[in-house]
């Protein structure tokens, strides 16, 4: 069965780590560190467009920066990505940044920071000093880019986030449950709320949760991120826009699945006017096509795969909620996808007409779908 959207695949270091050292809490020793690059190496040569790391995710926090530029080195052959949900967003925010740029420059690749933000009320405005350091890398030469989601919660696996010896007080009060297979009746609630009808600590509620048989499969919606951030990123020269969205539709997901794109042209373009249409459309598409080489994709050209979306600019409007997280957007008339018709007038056609994409840059062929 076909996919209904294209689909690009990067190759990740928590899995490519836990392939070869479980979840070892240690640096690789030479052998091991032989057989990741030959993982890396692999998944390239069969079209991966990059290598991606989440080091403030297990098994990728307990590796150390030189681990991660050894990987890295990997991609210049092919001329592929470094992304990154870099270590710390809250209070180590500008130290991740050097980290991810080191990072970069001496594997000699092109850095592409995730989801850009500070998290947590201590760290708002950080935004501004974190950009300042990758607008001085590209003065120097450096090839960097980001993206940004337009949202003020982020949301990941709530096993993650927490040290169950420690629990983040601050952190567990802004905790909205999105998918709770050990407790279907919290999804869609606030952890105080949850707590406060439990008759415990907000903290003890974050322990009640993880604990339980599958608690640790728990989906979480954080609130900490500052919209006054979510602009001053989208002002940021050619920053990107990318949903972050976890493909999980059970329980209450958080909106951006459904809502990113659409919300960027309502309310960022026509109610708040931080980016002009044609710059916000931009940045979604040919930007985004070139910088992760997808190859004659991103521009209505003759002769290019016709990849298109057609919207009213006066209507389009983001409908997802966190309380109803799973509303389709209002405005969009058209998609195509690969020159067929995937939805019309509101009806999805169910046609399958996304493919596998194969990155390659010019210097090694025509893409392969």
């Amino acid at each position: 069965r076909r996919p209904a959207l294209n689909n690009m695949m990067l190759v990740g270091h928590n899995a490519v780590r836990a392939r070869v050292m479980g979840m070892e809490k240690r640096p690789p020793t030479r052998a091991e560190l032989t057989a990741m690059r030959g993982h890396v190496r692999r998944a390239l040569e069969q079209g991966a467009c990059g290598f991606s790391t989440g080091l403030v995710y297990r098994p990728g926090r307990w590796s150390e920066t030189e681990e991660v530029i050894e990987l890295a080195r990997e991609l210049a052959p092919y001329d592929a990505l470094y992304t990154t949900h870099m270590r710390n967003e809250a209070d180590g925010l500008l130290e991740a940044v050097e980290e991810s740029l080191e990072i970069g420059r001496e594997a000699g690749a092109h850095l592409h920071i995730s989801h850009h933000k500070a998290a947590g009320r201590a760290n708002w405005g950080r935004v501004r000093d974190s950009l300042a350091r990758v607008d001085d890398a590209l003065a120097a030469g450096q090839r960097v880019t980001l993206d940004v989601y337009p949202y003020t919660a982020s949301s990941g696996r709530m096993i993650e986030y927490f040290n169950l010896a420690r629990v983040n007080r601050d952190l567990a009060e802004v905790v909205r449950i999105a998918s709770c297979p050990a407790f279907r009746e919290y999804e869609g609630r606030m952890l105080v709320d949850i707590a406060a009808e439990l008759g415990i600590d907000v903290t003890e509620a974050v322990r009640h949760v993880l604990t339980a048989p599958e608690g640790d499969l728990t989906i979480c919606i954080l609130f900490i991120i500052d919209e006054a951030d979510v602009e001053t990123n989208l002002a940021h020269a050619d920053m990107m826009i990318g949903s972050d969205g976890i493909p999980e539709l059970d329980g209450r997901p958080h909106p951006r699945l459904f809502g990113t794109f659409a919300r960027i042209l309502g309310r960022y373009v026509r109610e708040r006017r931080i980016l002009s249409l044609a710059e916000a459309v931009r940045r979604m598409t040919s930007l985004a096509a070139s910088t992760f080489g997808l190859e004659e994709r991103g521009q209505i050209r003759e002769g290019w795969w016709a990849d298109l979306v057609l919207f009213d600019p006066d209507r389009i409007l983001d409908t997802a909620t966190y309380d109803d997280p799973q509303r389709e957007p209002e405005g969009i008339d058209l998609v195509v996808v690969n020159g067929e018709v995937a939805l019309e007038a509101g009806h999805h056609t169910r046609v399958g007409s996304g493919r596998m994409l194969r990155y390659r840059r010019p210097a090694f062929g025509d893409p392969a779908c």
